[in-house]
């Protein structure tokens, strides 16, 4: 796998738009000194902030890069497809994952990137518009032509992954995973904040079980401050039953731990099973050190037993 078994990866979803370029660079510096490696962004990112194009994100780690001469240190990750489309047909008007606008999307990512390639290459809506074959065949294409190291996929059906991954074949395949998740659970039968998202299922994580070869990542780990902040309110699709006695828990074992809530709901992912990656993003220096401070975090067999437990 290019990425580390154990890690944190920085989402830079507001980097360039929400989190200006001085505070982003200010991040960027702090985490490349704790030690963190991995990068993740789009190449959508953030176009409906105001005044976004889609560009800022990638445009931002850019330039960091760059200045900073850390290309070879970090693992890069990046997106396509969700994209808006200034002309031609994408499902919900985005440009889709055809050969033509996925060949069009590297180039772009890695202009505004200003690297060769990309370490972790992504589909990021689905489009049933176009053949899956034909995606398939591009991405394996990029990965034999230098510009993508390996190739993920985010919020696709899971028979749609399974469906490509047999079609690869034996040329390079998805063998990274981009899921909504967390340690409080949603009603399914609910939809989520966010068009699109789906959620870690007990299929799903049973899949990447049984595969071996994957690499599931979460964003989303820490609902947007719903855990810490009274000022957000925990999404609709959390409004059952076991949320309360899942919150009381995670309170609970946070104090044992002497961590924060959040560091908790990390360190519950990152020694998962299967483990997940965190997809983290922040808005300052102060929120990534405390992010970052659940590397340190170890659950016990009794604290584990205790969280999965509660609310079930």
């Amino acid at each position: 796998m290019t990425t580390p078994q154990r890690t944190i990866a920085l989402g830079t979803l507001a980097f360039g738009t929400t989190v200006d370029e001085p505070t982003s660079f200010a991040v960027l510096n702090r985490f490349a000194e704790l030690g963190g490696t991995v990068l993740d962004t789009a190449n959508n990112y953030a176009y409906w902030a105001a005044g976004g194009t889609g560009d800022e994100s990638e445009t931002t780690l850019g330039n960091w890069l760059a200045r900073r001469g850390l290309r070879d240190s970090v693992v890069l990750s990046t997106k396509a497809g969700g994209r808006p489309a200034v002309s031609g047909a994408g499902p919900g008007g985005v440009e889709g994952l055809s050969e033509k606008a996925l060949r069009a999307a590297v180039e772009g990512s890695l202009s505004r990137l200003r690297t060769d390639r990309v370490d972790v290459y992504w589909s990021h809506v689905e489009d049933r518009n176009v053949p899956l074959a034909e995606t398939v065949g591009v991405l394996s294409d990029l990965v034999k032509e230098g510009k993508a190291g390996e190739l993920g996929v985010s919020n696709h059906a899971l028979w749609s992954v399974e469906r490509a991954r047999a079609l690869a074949g034996d040329r390079p395949r998805y063998t990274h995973l981009q899921y909504r998740d967390s340690y409080l659970q949603p009603r399914f039968d609910t939809p989520l904040p966010s068009s699109g998202h789906r959620h870690v299922t007990p299929e799903l994580r049973d899949y990447v079980r049984a595969e071996g070869d994957l690499r599931l990542w979460a964003y989303s780990a820490l609902l947007s401050g719903a855990y810490t902040r009274d000022d957000v309110e925990l999404p609709a699709a959390y409004d059952h039953p076991g949320t309360g006695p899942r919150l009381a828990a995670l309170r609970e074992i946070a104090a044992e731990l002497g961590a924060s809530v959040n560091q908790t709901v990390l360190a519950w992912l990152l020694d998962s099973d299967p483990p997940v990656l965190p997809v983290v993003g922040v808005s300052g220096v102060a929120q990534l050190e405390e992010v970052m401070g659940a590397l340190a975090l170890r659950l016990d067999e009794d604290q584990r037993r205790r969280l999965d437990a509660a609310g079930v």
